[in-house]
């Protein structure tokens, strides 16, 4: 078997499956993604009138998200992708509907936790993936992924918001709870991605593992591009009020959206241009996330301000797709399971840093502080990069 032919998918999985995949992973993300940003509506109606607890329950699922992945991601490898992925989506359907009908805040809060705890749908589909398909096919599959996350975060506040007019966002979270449910009986007829023991034995002897150092590299870049990129999204509207004053709601959602809708109109073209040279894109993605993040500090109108999320935008797309060609090549060799619920650790713990970063530096520097923060993270592993590519390069040339 040649190395193109163990790029291939399985027997038996193709595109189609792909796309029910990544469709799965889009409905159930909705009431997680398009639900948050409500908390300011949902707590009062719990008792908590002011809302003071928003903050903090706004992380709670990514925090013990964060926690439980790896764990998944081993028992995945162990028991079954499918299985294991079947677990998440009926785990999300769960808890949305205890969220939809708890009557006080602390049941809220345990929803939340147990939302953490038994989600995990992100990474468990593309464990999913990671056994079925290898090299393109999954860095494609990867990018895919990612545009399904980017179409809930854009389009799930809208229709919750639009929603909001029958049914309050607290009681959405029951009505939401069939879109999981949903995905996991149409993913229930998927098959299970299994390889021939012949296929196993000719992989072993054909595709080495890329080095530890490969993986640590990608468990960094992947922490510090969520760290810089997240850093953006809480104080946006606030920042957006202070250069525009009296604004309506709409120009904020706007450049809410603008990075995640450059990526779903570019993301594929790009994989296909920096497929092979995965480094390289993502040291350009990380010097314009840095210049579009630093951008919002000088932007005074709202052209400037589109200018600086487009920025921001080629940015991410060019870091997600980077880190997805990154990802299929450390994926070789390794079970996928455990590799996908370690990067998905990592991604959420850049998350909730990037959450703490971002109201610290805020409460006391005010709405440009974690932009400029998350600029400086983004400079600083720009130059960590390069170093590093320097040095391993210095060491394969270097006289012995």
């Amino acid at each position: 078997m040649t190395a193109d032919v163990l790029r291939m998918p399985r027997p038996g999985f193709g595109p189609g499956h792909v796309h029910a995949v990544a469709g799965c992973y889009f409905v159930a993300s909705f009431a997680a993604l398009g639900l948050p940003p409500f908390l300011t509506e949902i707590l009062p109606e719990l008792g908590d009138r002011t809302a003071r607890w928003a903050g903090l329950l706004y992380v709670v699922p990514t925090v013990f998200g964060a926690l439980g992945a790896p764990v998944w991601g081993r028992l995945a490898d162990r028991f079954g992708r499918k299985r294991l992925l079947l677990r998440a989506q009926l785990g999300l359907a769960v808890t949305f509907l205890l969220a939809g009908w708890a009557d006080s805040l602390g049941t809220f809060t345990a929803a939340l936790v147990l939302q953490g705890v038994l989600g995990g749908t992100f990474a468990a589909s593309n464990g999913y993936l990671g056994a079925a398909l290898e090299g393109t096919h999954l860095s494609t599959a990867l990018t895919l992924m990612h545009g399904s996350a980017r179409a809930a975060l854009v389009v799930a506040p809208i229709v919750v918001g639009f929603l909001s007019t029958w049914l309050s966002p607290h009681r959405q979270y029951a009505l939401l709870a069939l879109l999981p449910l949903a995905a996991a009986l149409l993913l229930a007829a998927l098959p299970e991605p299994q390889a021939e023991e012949a296929d196993l034995t000719e992989m072993a002897q054909t595709s080495e593992p890329a080095p530890a150092g490969a993986l640590r590299s990608l468990y960094a870049l992947e922490f510090a591009f969520v760290f810089s990129t997240v850093i953006s999204f809480p104080y946006l509207i606030s920042l957006v009020e202070e250069r525009i004053p009296g604004a309506s709601p709409t120009p904020a959602g706007v450049l809410f959206a603008v990075p995640h809708l450059c990526y779903l109109m570019a993301a594929m073209p790009v994989h296909t241009a920096f497929r092979d040279r995965a480094r390289a894109g993502i040291v350009f993605g990380f010097v314009c996330v840095a210049i579009g993040l630093a951008g919002h500090s000088v932007a005074d109108s709202l052209a400037t301000l589109i200018g600086v999320r487009l920025v921001l935008g080629v940015g991410l797309t060019l870091g997600l797709v980077c880190l997805s060609v990154l990802t299929a090549d450390c994926v070789k060799g390794r079970s996928p399971g455990g590799l996908f619920g370690s990067l998905e650790f990592f991604s959420k713990a850049g998350a909730v840093a990037s959450g703490v970063a971002a109201a610290a530096g805020s409460a006391r520097y005010g709405p440009t502080a974690p932009l400029l923060t998350g600029a400086a993270v983004a400079l600083i592993t720009v130059c960590a990069t390069i170093l590093r590519s320097l040095c391993t390069r210095w060491s394969h040339t270097c006289p012995r």
